[in-house]
This record gives C-alpha cells, sequence and structure tokens, in this order.
C-alpha cells in the first residue's frame, strides 16, 4: 500500500471521505508514482488538507487512486507551529517510506530563485507557489522524482523552475555518496528502455519521458567534464544509450537533435547507425551492458591536467617542490633537479623509496607518475653510489648567496608567480572532488587529484616561508625576508589568492619563526601595523568571521582557503546522518551542494575579471622549484641556532 501523508496545522477540509476523485489543477511538478501502483489501491491523507494544493493529485486521480481523509488528531501535530515547513509528504511501498518531500516556504522559493542563476518572472510566482524539496527517499525513488520533476521548454535548453535545477545539480553533485557511477548509469538506462511508465503510455508521454533523461545524461556530462569522462562504465553507458536512441529515431523523429547533442558529448560518430539495425531491442541492450559491466573492475583514470606538484627529496628532511607536466621521466626530473642544485646531472639517478623501506632504481625513460609506482613512497635524487643524497646547508657562503637571490626577486612578480601556479591547479578542480575527498568512497583512486595537489601547495608554501627564513644566517637579511614575506602576502589578498595568503601568514605565525624577537624588534613599525591588519583576516574567531567577511566581498575568479572549506563540508558530514531508516538523507547532501558548488563560483569569470597575469621567466623558474624543509625538529633546531634562548 502507499500513502502520502501531509501534516498541515490549520489546513482545509479535504474532499468527503471514500469518494473517487479527479482533478485538473495543471500542477504536474510534483513527483511520479510507482509503476506497481495499480487501480484500487488507496493513499491514505493524514490530517485537513485541501487536496487542490497537493501537486501529486493530477497523477494520482489519473491511475485511478482513492483518497480518504483522516480525522484524527495527533498531539504532535497539534504543537507544530503553523508554518509551511510542516508540510511533508511520504511515500511507501510495502509498508516501508521511500520518498519524503517538504513543501517549500516563500522564502526558500526566494531564496533558490536568487541562486539559480536566472531571473524569474514575478508574473509565475502563483504557478510555482508549491513546490516540494527531496527530504529523504531511496536512490530508485530520487532519481525517478527528479526526472518526473524535470519540465522542458519548447527548445529542451534547460528546465523550468528553480527547484528542478537545483535538484539535479544537487544530485549530480553528491550521487556517489549513496550509488556507484555504474548504478547511476544502469539506473538511467533503465528508465530510458523501460516500455511501460506509469501504466499506460501514449507516444508523446513516451518522448518526453525519454527527452527528459537525455536532458539529465546532458547536463551529467557537462558537469563532469572529463572528471568522468575515461571512466569505463560511463563510456560503455554513453555508447549503449546512443545505440538505444538510434533504434528509438523511426518512432520518435523529434529525437534527430538528442542524438546531435550526443555526438557532441561523447565524441561518438553517427557509423553506429550501421552496425546497430533499429529492430535491435533495447531490452537486449541493457541486458548486454549489465554483463559487460559485472566483469569490469571499477577504476578511474587520473584527471588530465597540464601540471602536476612532484617532490623530490634532495636530503632526508628536504624536497623541490616542483611544478611538472604529468607524463615527466626520470631523467627530466634528475635534470631538473640537477640544475637547481647547482651539480652535474650524470652524477645522479632517481630512487624511489617504498613504505617497508625498500628502494626502486628508476630508469631514464620511466614515467614517474605511472600506476606501476603507486607503491613508491617518495622520490630521492641520489648520487650514482646510492649514498647520501645532496646537502644543501653546507657552508655560510651558499647560504648568504641563496638569501641574496630571493631577496632581489621584486615581490609582486613573486606574489603573481605564486597564484598562476595556484591557478593553474584550482582551475582543474572539480566541485565532486571535495564530495569524493570527505566521503572517501574511492580511497586510493585519483579522483581527488588536482584537490590534493592543491592542498600540498598550501602547506608547501607555508614550509617554504619557514625555510627561508631560518636559512638566512644574518640578522639583517631576515628582517628584510620578513618585510619581503608580508608585501608577498598582501599582493596575494589583492590578487584573490587567499590560499596563498593564508599560507604565508600561518609560516611568518609558527613557533620557530615568531619565537625569533630580535628579528621582529627590527621589523619596521608600518610593516608590524600592516602584518596586524593581514593576520586579523586570518583570525579564526567567530568561525572565521573576518575571512568570510572579506572573501565575500571578493569578485570571481579567486581562489578560496581550501582547508577551511573542507572543515565547513566535513562539519555537515560529521554532524548529520547520511541515512535515516535506511532513506538517503537529502537534507544533508543539498547543504554539502551548497557548500562544493564555490568551487563553481570562484572559478567564474563572467566579467573578465581575470586572476592569472605575467611574470618573470627568472622568478617563475624559482618559484616552479621550491627548496623546502619539512621536518619541524630541523627547522626548530635551525630556529635555536639563530637565535639561542637566553
Amino acid at each position: 500500500m502507499f500513502r502520502t501523508s501531509a501534516v498541515v496545522p490549520g489546513g482545509k477540509p479535504a474532499a468527503s471521505n471514500q469518494s473517487t476523485m479527479s482533478w485538473d489543477c495543471g500542477l504536474r511538478y510534483m513527483f511520479s508514482v510507482s509503476p506497481g501502483l495499480q487501480h484500487g489501491n488507496k493513499c491514505i491523507l493524514h490530517d485537513k488538507e485541501d487536496l487542490s494544493r497537493l501537486e501529486m493529485v493530477q497523477r494520482l486521480a489519473k491511475d485511478g487512486c482513492r483518497f480518504l481523509q483522516n480525522h484524527s488528531k495527533s498531539p504532535e501535530r497539534t504543537s507544530e507551529p503553523q508554518s509551511d515547513e510542516a508540510v511533508r509528504l511520504c511515500l511507501r511501498e510495502r509498508g516501508h517510506d521511500v520518498l519524503v518531500l517538504q513543501r517549500l516556504s516563500s522564502e526558500q522559493l526566494s531564496a533558490s530563485a536568487r541562486g539559480g542563476g536566472r531571473e524569474e518572472d514575478s508574473s509565475n510566482d502563483s504557478v510555482v507557489s508549491d513546490r516540494y524539496m527531496v527530504v529523504s527517499g531511496t536512490p530508485e525513488k530520487i532519481l525517478e522524482h527528479l526526472l518526473n520533476d524535470l519540465t522542458l521548454d519548447e527548445d529542451r535548453g534547460m528546465t523550468q523552475g528553480k527547484e528542478s535545477d537545483t535538484l539535479l545539480d544537487d544530485f549530480l553533485l553528491t550521487y556517489p555518496v549513496f550509488m556507484s557511477t555504474s548504478d547511476l548509469c544502469q539506473a538511467l538506462l533503465g528508465h530510458y528502455c523501460t516500455k511501460r511508465h506509469r501504466g499506460k503510455e501514449d507516444r508523446k508521454e513516451a518522448l518526453e519521458r525519454k527527452q527528459k533523461l537525455l536532458h539529465l545524461v546532458s547536463q551529467w556530462m557537462s558537469l563532469c567534464k572529463d572528471f568522468l569522462r575515461e571512466d569505463e562504465h560511463v563510456k560503455l553507458f554513453m555508447k549503449t544509450l546512443y545505440r538505444c536512441v538510434l533504434d528509438d529515431l523511426y518512432e520518435h523523429p523529434a529525437l534527430e537533435r538528442d542524438v546531435g547533442e550526443l555526438q557532441e558529448l561523447y565524441h561518438l560518430h553517427r557509423r553506429h547507425t550501421v552496425e546497430y539495425s533499429p529492430q535491435r531491442k533495447s531490452k537486449a541492450l541493457f541486458h548486454q551492458l549489465s554483463l559487460k559491466e559485472n566483469g569490469l573492475q571499477s577504476r578511474a583514470t587520473q584527471r588530465e591536467t597540464k601540471d602536476v606538484l612532484c617532490h623530490v627529496y634532495i636530503t632526508m628532511d628536504s624536497y623541490l617542490s616542483m611544478r611538472v607536466q604529468s607524463g615527466v621521466v626520470a631523467q627530466e626530473l634528475v635534470q631538473a633537479v640537477a640544475e637547481r642544485m647547482d651539480v652535474s646531472h650524470e652524477e645522479l639517478v632517481l630512487v624511489g623509496v617504498t613504505y617497508p623501506g625498500g628502494r626502486l632504481l628508476l630508469q631514464p625513460q620511466d614515467r614517474v607518475f605511472s600506476s606501476s609506482l603507486r607503491s613508491v613512497g617518495r622520490l630521492h635524487a641520489c648520487r650514482k653510489d646510492l649514498g647520501e643524497v645532496l646537502n644543501p646547508l653546507t657552508d655560510n657562503s651558499e647560504l648568504q648567496q641563496r638569501t641574496a637571490h630571493m631577496l632581489s626577486l621584486n615581490t609582486w612578480d613573486v606574489a603573481v608567480a605564486l597564484t598562476d601556479f595556484d591557478w593553474a591547479i584550482f582551475d582543474a578542480v572539480h566541485e565532486q572532488e571535495l564530495v569524493y575527498f570527505t566521503f572517501n568512497r574511492h580511497a586510493g583512486s585519483n579522483h581527488t587529484t588536482a584537490l590534493e595537489f592543491l592542498l600540498q601547495r598550501c602547506n608547501d608554501i607555508q614550509l617554504w616561508v619557514m625555510t627561508e627564513v631560518l636559512l638566512c644566517p644574518t640578522l639583517c637579511k631576515r628582517v628584510q625576508l620578513i618585510k619581503k614575506f608580508i608585501k608577498i602576502a598582501a599582493h596575494c589578498k589583492a590578487q584573490r589568492n587567499l590560499n596563498c595568503f593564508f599560507a604565508i601568514i600561518m609560516g611568518l605565525n609558527t613557533a620557530a619563526v615568531s619565537r625569533l624577537s630580535q628579528t621582529w624588534e627590527k621589523v619596521p613599525g608600518k610593516f608590524k601595523r600592516l602584518f596586524s591588519e593581514l593576520e586579523t583576516v586570518t583570525d579564526p574567531s567567530l568561525n572565521h568571521k573576518a575571512y568570510r567577511d572579506s572573501f565575500k566581498k571578493m569578485k570571481a575568479p579567486k581562489i578560496p582557503f581550501l582547508p577551511l572549506l573542507l572543515k565547513d563540508i566535513t562539519f555537515i558530514h560529521e554532524g548529520n546522518k547520511t541515512f535515516h531508516d535506511n532513506l538517503v538523507n537529502f537534507e544533508k547532501l543539498h547543504m554539502i551542494a551548497d557548500m562544493v558548488r564555490l568551487i563553481r563560483q570562484c572559478q567564474k569569470d563572467h566579467m573578465g575579471n581575470g586572476i592569472t597575469q605575467k611574470s618573470s621567466s627568472e622568478v617563475r623558474a624559482y618559484i616552479d622549484y621550491l627548496h623546502i624543509i619539512d621536518n619541524q625538529q630541523t627547522l626548530f633546531e635551525l630556529s635555536q641556532r639563530l637565535e639561542p634562548r637566553s
């Protein structure tokens, strides 16, 4: 039995008991009734309700359902607030809830309109005054409701209604939480290929259903970009769906446009029309897909990015952080390290140190980021005798030369180079990476490559600031370095790179640097005041209110402080259950989707406010190969050596 329960305090009386009803209220946005709902089944409405306000009524009445009014009231319902938020609808199958919806209040509708990216005509307010959001449900019912809720315009370019857009975006961003990509592919193909939907279905309804699903797939592929495009399940799904659409062209010529869109989306070719005749049964294709998918191992290739972040250790506690091509080979890395350390590349080899303590000698043409090298813990540049690596902390003259090089660089150019580096990585970050990172569904996969690179870069910049200051042997030069880093931090903030800005401020605030009292006393007052102002932005009090206020005022594109964004998402994740009574808690997923959409907003550049600028080749070469000490004990020992405890 299916039961729809609406909790509506003070609602209008419903129609008389046990009377078969038929309405044509023009509202068809609600949710689909399961194909299992046959004539004669009962849908019970609890409490009084003006049935004309329920957008599900038209569908239910069309299927011959009977509505019964329950006059009994429980104490809990009478104590509920008199507000729109109290209206909830629950669909049940076989005695279990499968979908729970809640009516949106006028405030929520307004917020949805503001966040949807399109202006809504005020004349349509009466049409969308009663809209519902998904509270929880099974994955199948959420998808079914989503497809039924979509309403395509004449051009089928976009959906009508902000809630449909938001629900679609929420689902596509967060589906990895409750179903695999393989499961989603099979579910979508099943919805397209089914021959019966909600009982009898005429030709027009069948075409509309297929077009809705193809619109969803189009939105999915546009959202994923290259993120999942090389996934074997997605590739097989797209090819099979394409063949199914070709099979339907004879019966539904209007799908010709969708065929072209599928070709553009996945670079498919029309040659498949010869290989797969229109007489081929879509059911057989679906069965074929299922068999193939069951035999495939779930895997995802690394998302292609132009540059990647690579660490090559030159001592046991320091490394070079380098931006290199994703297809870099060992010989290229050795040459880069040799040039940076001013030694002959013929003296060096690249060694991979495995976690158990073993060593793997990489041949000159071995690809560093190869799947066969996943067991490698970290890379070391060693001398050919495999002895101690290199020791950059040799004598005072080399340290003086190192400091002089850093002080010779223009602070604005350094900030530009840092921002260009970060933007190249941030622009490759996909919103869904934050979902995978938080829920850790695919541990060890490459779904979060760009995000992890950017987080590591933030850590690298913090350690780099510490390394440069603590390797400076003279007091006056350290004062100049601190002044320089304060200016670089201010420039990064001006260039809307909050990730690097935070890293520099945190590097100057670490115990090993902040304890250098003699050095800080020599810093001029105006730089101390500037540093104090910058510190205020990083103040964590009131949930980082200063940072949030400052960040909101910045125009896009901009780079947020990623660790704080991940903290917010983790807080939502840990503070709310993912499942309620075996139903997906979609309210939680909506909150998470709202957070991850920040990535999309920060990457947009509608007004041409480009974040990247040109810097000198000398500065870029320096920033692309940062020498970093990552051992905190070594850093603190250097700090004590510079200014011993009194």
